[in-house]
């Protein structure tokens, strides 16, 4: 009888860390913070369309708050200093193309980002729109700080739907442009990159499966 109590505990242990799992970080104020991802369904998926935003003033701040399995994660997007890019994401996040997509990569030395924002979960996909670069930062150390929020692009400067988050300084040539900084859940982001790669990588898929749900902009 007490084996089977035991075995009967292990079997419900086991079935709620498939739903729930957590990691112990520390907060911007040194706080413990404990990370507690729910499952997804999110996955790989074909690029939904969305037609390019209209550009148009006035040009002022929003607030993305981007629902993931894992918490909210609350962007502070730069309006002024990046209007078109801005544009471009709100009309994205309006248009559901964030909803359900994984955050794709991880990068844990020499640079420390969380790449997100392509629904295929390759690093490829993109919307059938690009835009120009804006608000780029200068060619100096750390020129990509704690916190902010960049555009990914290719090799030819192409930008559309991913970005990514900066967790830690970093260092990187100053092509990507800066649209917004997390005011409220950068923890996550740290909490994620602590669980690190899969395989033990310096980049690539994160151990910890964080994906977007939905994305509202005001």
């Amino acid at each position: 009888m007490i084996k089977i109590k035991i075995v009967i505990f292990s079997l419900a242990i086991f079935a709620l860390s498939s739903i729930y799992s957590s990691t112990a970080a520390a907060t911007q104020n040194g706080k413990s913070f404990k990370l507690n991802c729910k499952a997804t369904k999110a996955k790989g998926h074909t690029v939904k369309n969305i037609l390019p935003p209209e550009v148009k003033g006035p040009f002022k701040n929003k607030l993305f708050n981007i629902s993931t399995n894992c918490g909210d994660i609350v962007i502070e997007a730069f309006g002024a200093n990046a209007p078109v890019t801005v544009a471009a994401m709100a009309a994205l996040a309006k248009g559901g193309y964030f909803d359900q997509t994984l955050c794709h990569r991880l990068t844990t030395s020499e640079s420390y980002l969380l790449h997100c924002g392509d629904p295929t979960a390759t690093g490829m996909g993109a919307p059938s729109f690009e835009y120009d670069n804006e608000n780029l930062p200068t060619n100096s150390e750390s020129n990509y700080s704690t916190g902010v929020v960049g555009v990914w692009n290719s090799e030819n400067m192409s930008n559309g739907g991913q970005f990514f988050i900066v967790y830690n300084d970093s260092t990187l040539p100053p092509n990507y442009t800066i649209w917004g900084k997390v005011i409220k859940g950068l923890e996550i982001v740290k909490a994620v990159a602590k669980d690190g790669v899969i395989d033990g990588k310096a980049e690539g898929t994160p151990k910890r499966k964080i994906a977007i749900e939905r994305v509202r902009v005001r």
